[in-house]
């Protein structure tokens, strides 16, 4: 039998979210891009051991693959079946001895300590429900000096949910989904004091622009939020009553419509790398 995890009911739906994202993930190229500069930060050298969280279809978990050769391993956690299907098929068609894929959950790993010289997360870091405990139960996993890595989106980034927030707070529907992040000015600083609280040094905040011009007719898909990993937040949602949610769908699609430009509506994609080392004299 397949191994099954015991999920809280915030987890499992988010594995759901993937589950079903998972036909048509690698259609994106923003997760690739992501992931790739995710790893190029990390300065992945050969022979290294190195933990991927949330791998997904395996983005960053094939990249370190191949950086860190025969003599180094890779070991991919997710808490969704479905994506580890995906990355599963793509490590055996690059014949790929070096990867290891686990169905895991992200905050309640079991690794004997000092395991890896590099922790990485990306795309799905803000998800964690209590960050600043998983970075120290990641931080326990890491060899001294280790570093750990993950992704973070500002505040002003994704046109879509940022006109959400808006309007779903107006109609009090409540949005329960952790960010490590503040407004687009305080972002950095507030994953620098995560990482700072949590036990690290030398703590590296690179800061990126991954934005782009959408047209509105595109701005307006954005509205089927159920495909977004925001599950609490969208079953709130749908269950108002239909009258309701017609009058927020209108109300959507018009600060939309207001947005636009000769170029379309920029969709902000502000994205922070952030980094964090483990001391070379820890004990944890």
């Amino acid at each position: 039998m397949a191994k099954q995890l015991k999920l809280n009911d915030y987890k499992q739906q988010i594995a759901d979210v993937y589950n079903r994202r998972s036909h048509n993930y690698d259609e994106s190229q923003w997760h690739l891009k992501i992931a790739h500069r995710l790893v190029e930060y990390a300065q992945i050298s050969p022979g290294y051991d190195v933990l991927d969280i949330a791998t997904g279809t395996g983005h960053v978990a094939i990249e370190v693959a191949q950086r860190v050769g025969s003599s180094g391993k890779i070991v991919g956690v997710d808490i969704s079946t479905q994506m580890l299907t995906l990355a599963r098929r793509k490590v055996e068609a690059l014949s790929l001895s070096n990867v290891e894929l686990q169905l895991a959950d992200a905050e309640a790993l079991n690794f004997p300590a000092n395991s890896f010289e590099r922790i990485l997360c990306a795309n799905a870091f803000p998800l964690m429900t209590d960050m600043e405990a998983t970075l120290r139960q990641w931080m326990q996993f890491l060899k001294p000096n280790g570093l750990v890595g993950f992704h973070a989106l500002a505040d002003a980034a994704l046109v879509g949910v940022v006109i959400w927030q808006k309007i779903f707070e107006k109609y009090g529907v409540l949005q329960e989904f952790s960010q490590p992040t503040g407004t687009t000015a305080d972002t950095a600083e507030k994953c620098h004091n995560l990482l700072e609280r949590s036990g690290f040094e030398a703590i590296d905040i690179k800061t990126e622009q991954y934005g782009n011009y959408i047209s509105l007719e595109e701005a307006k898909q954005r509205w089927t939020i159920n495909s977004y990993p925001a599950p609490k937040f969208s079953n709130t949602l749908f269950q108002l009553p239909s009258e309701q949610l017609q009058e927020i769908k209108a109300e959507f699609d018009a600060q939309l419509e207001a947005l636009v430009t000769e170029q379309g509506i920029w969709n902000d994609g502000t994205s922070f790398f952030a980094f964090g080392r483990k001391g070379k004299n820890s004990e944890q």
